[in-house]
């Protein structure tokens, strides 16, 4: 009797630890997917370049990832091409 009583003691504790160990697994991971990245100069100066973005819901329930402004191109935007404007016809002045 006396290795029944010490054996049933042993099973809420290690329960216990499994579930400690599962949620600092789990603490990890999403630290590792989520808080990491976000913190990394990269990715901020990349959310910042294209104006923030936010999660949203659409109306099924689903939810994703959307841009809150248009994103900026990568490619810098092209110069108008400006023409000076005319003063006359030169050759008919002349004459």
């Amino acid at each position: 009797m006396a290795s029944e009583e010490k054996g049933s003691g042993n099973k809420p504790r290690r329960i216990f630890l499994i579930g400690a160990l599962s949620g600092v697994v789990i603490t990890a991971a999403v630290t590792f997917v989520f808080a990491i990245p976000a913190n990394t100069y990269h990715w901020q100066m990349e959310i910042w370049k294209r104006g923030g973005g936010a999660w949203c819901f659409d109306k099924n329930g689903n939810i994703s990832w959307m841009w809150t402004v248009k994103p900026v191109p990568d490619a810098p935007p092209k110069k108008r091409a400006t023409v000076p404007a005319r003063e006359g016809n030169v050759i008919l002045e002349r004459l």
